[in-house]
């Protein structure tokens, strides 16, 4: 098996890893090699992915070993800086989900305040991904192109497999040519994952189609190397996870220890043309820095960066001039901790002063009171209190004879995005941006008609299947209730039978009022069987759901409990 690491060290010697860095790559000194003369050049790729707008040097923000906070705008910039100091041919990528699913100094503002956190850091080119698509493609495009009061991004937005579905071309650019001077041009193509359309609200990309990754690399690298560019980079928003076992892909994991990979971005790797020099992944928020070869058997770095901003990734290679090309056997990959021990970045630190006291002015607002921690459950695999709490509220919001006559409702467990922590902040308070940050999808509550039948199929659709590999259980509301037998296999797990209503049996072809939010009502995370439901009435936004519901019943005498688990009995 070949190992980047070995051929790195018989190259240039010892290689030292330091504690926050992971070094995974090959030196190669051939003639004429150096920064920018002769025939071979030193070529720097900075990369990023899964931002999610964490603008803010936050305290949420760790990294395992480190016994200080990591990551922020500030600190991010300053050390992209430092990396890019002597280096004449660099620049900074990113591999998606840079906005979207934000903190609420950011979401609250469209997430304006991180592209402007992102053009001022220096970022030149960005796949998208799913998230990019949360608000809908209009809005992406009004993100990229601004508006009278918005700029846009300073960087193309690439999405060479998002498609018209009529007339089959991309309506994002598909790929960017960054031409560094002097001879050196590297193609990047942009992607995001084929899924995508299953996990984000098809109300917003209606007449959008996402297509095989593989294949639109092939097709696009391709049309790159007519046009004289043969170095290619490929950004994009799909990834892997590291793994224990030896699976032949040589990684380096955080703690420095050798592993395997696993995950979607495995095969895609495999198949991709050898026409491609490296991959820069996401979407999995794991970090990496793996060799996986590609169909002609040579090594091909795949790289990604965390999330959050804790983490970036430097991938140094050798440009040959004479073939245009990076030499592949030069390749270098290491992810960097962003530690907070270097100077803010000035750019960084006035906008964040400029967005600060507006977030907070509007995020302070107390909406409730809390008696303790209502938590996310440790995976997206159980019921958690914070859940069931989410889906009592769009119960509540929408019983009422003219808001929807619910008798059901069900939260999706990837929409829960953060804690509802009793010390945060001024104890016990719950603020709307506290609110708003565990609910930041702005979704609608949609409430439609199910039949019993259609109510198992949708619990069935919790385990994996051909459209998702992993286990997604839907929070129920109280009065539900349902037996998850594990014992069993396949939809059998889910026991017909066991379905109730407040004590009374669900019957199969009786229709029942059920809630969901409009990521759901259309079928997201491959629940199919609640885009079957209708007679639709949509609602308010869920937050605002939630935010009301907090309201009523958290009160400063009263205030809200976490709801006790049960509602689903598992059989183990």
């Amino acid at each position: 098996m070949f190992n980047f690491k070995r051929r790195a060290v018989a190259a240039a010697g010892a290689l030292a890893l330091a504690a926050t860095t992971l070094a995974v790559g090959a030196w190669s000194f051939g003639p004429g090699h150096g920064n920018g003369h002769g025939r071979e050049v030193d070529l720097q790729l900075l990369a990023i992915n899964d931002f999610h707008g964490n603008i803010e040097a936050a305290s949420s923000l760790t990294w395992p070993g480190h016994t200080e906070p990591v990551g922020g705008a500030e600190y991010l910039a300053t050390h992209l800086e430092q990396a890019r100091e002597g280096e004449r041919y660099s620049t900074t990528v990113a591999a998606g989900d840079l906005i979207g699913a934000s903190p609420f100094m950011s979401a609250v503002f469209d997430d304006e305040p991180t592209i402007e956190s992102l053009n001022a850091m220096g970022v030149e080119v960005s796949s998208v991904g799913n998230h990019e698509f949360d608000a809908g493609y209009e809005e992406l495009n009004r993100i990229i192109e601004g508006d009278d009061d918005f700029e846009g991004a300073d960087f193309p937005y690439l999405g060479a497999n998002v498609v018209d579905e009529n007339t089959g071309r991309p309506v994002l650019d598909p790929y960017w040519i960054k031409n560094f001077g002097g001879g050196v041009k590297v193609g990047f193509i942009g992607m995001t994952l084929e899924g995508t359309g299953d996990i984000v609200s098809k109300s917003g990309i209606e007449g959008l189609v996402f297509k095989d990754e593989t294949e639109t690399a092939n097709k696009y690298a391709r049309e790159l190397k007519r046009k004289g560019v043969n170095a290619i980079v490929v950004l994009l928003h799909e990834g892997g996870v590291p793994v224990a076992e030896d699976t032949g892909h040589d990684c380096e994991s955080a703690d420095g220890t050798s592993t395997g990979m696993s995950g979607p971005i495995v095969d895609i790797a495999e198949t991709m043309t050898p026409l491609v020099d490296v991959i820069v992944s996401g979407h999995t928020h794991q970090e990496y820095v793996c060799s996986v070869d590609d169909p002609n058997g040579n090594p091909r770095l795949v790289t990604s960066a965390s999330n959050y901003g804790r983490v970036f990734t430097e991938i140094d290679a050798t440009y040959d001039k004479r073939t245009k090309d990076i030499v592949r056997s030069t390749v270098v990959g290491s992810n960097t901790v962003v530690t907070r021990d270097v100077d803010a970045d000035e750019d960084q630190t006035e906008i964040l002063e400029e967005y600060g006291p507006l977030a907070a002015e509007a995020g302070n607002r107390v909406v409730g009171y809390i008696a303790e921690d209502i938590k996310r459950g440790a995976t997206r695999a159980e019921e958690f209190p914070l859940g069931s709490l989410i889906a009592d509220a769009q119960l509540w919001n929408t019983a009422g004879a003219d808001t929807g006559g619910a008798e059901i409702a069900f939260m999706n467990p990837g929409g829960v995005r953060a804690d509802l922590l009793y010390s945060q902040g001024t104890p016990g308070e719950a603020t709307y941006g506290e609110v708003f940050t565990v609910q930041p999808f702005a979704n609608y509550v949609v409430t439609l008609d199910l039949t019993g039948a259609q109510i198992l199929e949708a619990l069935q659709q919790q385990l994996p299947s051909e459209g998702r590999s992993t286990t997604l259980v839907l929070q129920v509301s109280e009065g539900f209730t349902y037996t998850w037998d594990k014992t069993k296999t396949g939809t059998d797990q889910i026991v017909a039978d066991s379905l109730t209503l407040n004590g009374e049996a669900i019957v199969a072809d009786q229709v029942y009022r059920v809630t969901v939010n409009s990521f759901l009502a259309d079928g997201g995370d491959s629940f199919a069987a609640f885009a079957e439901g209708e007679n639709r009435l949509f609602g308010e936004l869920d937050v605002d759901a939630f935010e009301d519901y907090i309201a009523e019943y958290g009160t400063q005498a009263a205030p809200l409990e976490a709801p006790e688990l049960g509602r689903i009995t598992v059989v183990s």
